[in-house]
């Protein structure tokens, strides 16, 4: 979620570690499975380390085959694929703790606000009592300030979820645990790419490719299973 609706944060005893049930063992290379393989998946993250990544790698790091964003580093600032991608198709697993806040940008810059500079699919514990009164463009899965998404399906904080992304020219669609949640078209839901919803200019959505990054925002979120197939044009 954009910094501007971020909400004051209190410092929890538990840390990140116990929150997300990290484990000391060391993390096997993650593989995509024979099927999605043979589809053209390739793992996003090899469930080791963050080599090629870029961005804020303090608040981030890997452990036990997951993208942690960990608040007793900070929890703030992006992450960021070095590679550039324009349509494809992401499958990968989260899981929330309490009120987590976070972000999926995609053909985004690296410098910037990636919600206007790129497009933000939100990540967001849509349950919280703190997020009650959000705009609907603000909830689970939309394209921020642009198209809302589907509530109701996402699982209960600290279960993992499975998402789906296709991002194919100016349609988005985002499947949440087996559910379409959206599914839009990015110039018809504004007007020359810059009249959205939320009324601010989204200058973004009219980039044709960038980097696929987590958007911290101070809250625990774990990322695992990530892959991704390109998709030709």
């Amino acid at each position: 979620m954009h910094n501007k609706f971020k909400f004051l944060i209190i410092p929890v005893s538990v840390c990140l570690l116990t929150a997300l049930h990290v484990s000391a063992q060391a993390s096997k290379p993650y593989q995509v499975s024979r099927v999605e393989k043979k589809e053209g998946f390739v793992p996003l993250f090899n469930g080791v380390d963050l080599s090629n990544w870029v961005g804020n790698l303090k608040d981030y790091y890997a452990a036990d085959g997951m993208i942690l964003c960990d608040p007793a580093r900070g929890g703030d600032g992006s992450l960021y694929t070095g590679k550039e991608y324009s349509d494809f198709i992401l499958r990968f697993e989260f899981r929330l703790t309490p009120d987590a806040n976070n972000g999926l940008g995609i053909r985004a810059p690296l410098e910037g606000d990636a919600a206007y500079a790129g497009m933000e699919l939100q990540i967001l514990d849509n349950e919280a009592e703190m997020y009650k009164n959000l705009q609907p463009y603000q909830y689970h899965g939309s394209v921020y300030g642009v198209i809302p998404a589907k509530r109701g399906f996402q699982k209960p904080v600290g279960e993992w979820n499975t998402q789906e992304v296709i991002a194919k020219g100016n349609r988005i669609t985002v499947t949440l645990n087996g559910t379409v949640i959206l599914d839009g078209d990015i110039a018809e839901a504004s007007k020359n790419f810059t009249e959205t919803a939320d009324h601010r200019e989204h200058p973004g959505l009219s980039n044709k490719s960038g980097h696929i990054g987590f958007l911290g925002h101070g809250y625990a979120v774990a990322f695992r299973n990530l892959r991704i197939k390109e998709l030709k044009k």
